[in-house]
């Protein structure tokens, strides 16, 4: 199964918000054509009603792939209305947060492959990151077929199975959210000393983005890149002392965050 057969037997898109809004500009950036997704979503933007894709029609009969887009708590309600789709020709490809594939299986029934994604917010300017795994009825085709679906919103990583994705979870779907707030405590620090709001909110965002733009593209890894920047009793070297305390630096509250975000998943999928 590839792109040319999603277009031949099309693709159902259930829910399309904010990450179903940027997969769907993605393919068709791509060249799906628009007539071959059907999407549901009880609220659709005027973004989507102009991009000629189906909405709230007449579903075909034997779609290639059903992705999932909808929050997590509107799952009980949804998924039955694509319970039909079950059953082996059609790929479930999935991106919502803390429900298990298990669940999926559950509702769709034995034989359906399944691929679980955790994608993160950036995919939103194409820059997103998502882990995928899949369960035994999903094979190398199905899996090579999500990838270069969630390729349209960023990188593609693929999973040793579902047990690492809470973890995935906690650094990469939910780390966003940790370097807003970077981003927010840096400015905030900044005002402290004496600069003004706007002021220092334009030099954290640049700062904080330029920085994940270096060490993505550099060859150095971060810890050398780091290094780099910090000349011995300089200005960097006194703040890396406060931020790299091993009990109350950066070191010990990741690790602390990024754990009790992955606790906080294990719960969900249960």
């Amino acid at each position: 199964m590839d792109m040319a057969t999603v277009a031949a037997r099309g693709l159902v898109l259930l829910g399309c918000g904010k990450m179903g809004s940027a997969m769907l500009a993605g393919w068709l950036e791509g060249g799906l054509p628009a007539a071959s997704v059907h999407v549901i979503d009880p609220n659709p933007s005027d973004w989507l009603k102009g991009t000629g894709a189906a909405i709230n029609a007449g579903l075909p009969a034997d779609p290639a792939i059903v992705l999932v887009a909808v929050k997590p708590q509107m799952m009980g309600a949804a998924l039955p209305t694509i319970a039909a789709f079950g059953g082996g020709r059609t790929l479930v490809v999935t991106v919502a947060a803390g429900t298990t594939i298990a669940t999926y299986e559950a509702v769709f029934g034995p034989g359906t492959p399944i691929v679980r994604a955790m994608p993160n917010t950036p995919a939103a300017i194409g820059r997103g990151i998502t882990a995928i795994c899949g369960n035994g009825s999903a094979t190398a085709e199905h899996l090579a077929l999500a990838e270069a679906l969630l390729s349209a919103v960023g990188q593609v990583v693929r999973l040793e199975g579902e047990h690492q994705m809470d973890a995935v979870t906690a650094v990469s779907g939910s780390g966003p959210a940790y370097v807003f707030h970077l981003i927010e405590t840096l400015a905030a620090a900044g005002v402290a000393e004496g600069l003004s709001p706007e002021l220092s909110m334009q030099l954290a965002k640049a700062t904080v983005g330029g920085a994940g733009a270096l060490a993505e593209a550099a060859p150095e890894d971060p810890a050398q890149l780091r290094v780099n920047v910090t000349s011995p009793g300089g200005t960097t070297a006194a703040a890396l002392a406060v931020l790299m305390d091993e009990t109350a630096g950066f070191p010990a509250l990741l690790k602390k965050a990024v754990k009790a975000a992955a606790d906080r998943g294990r719960e969900l999928g249960k």
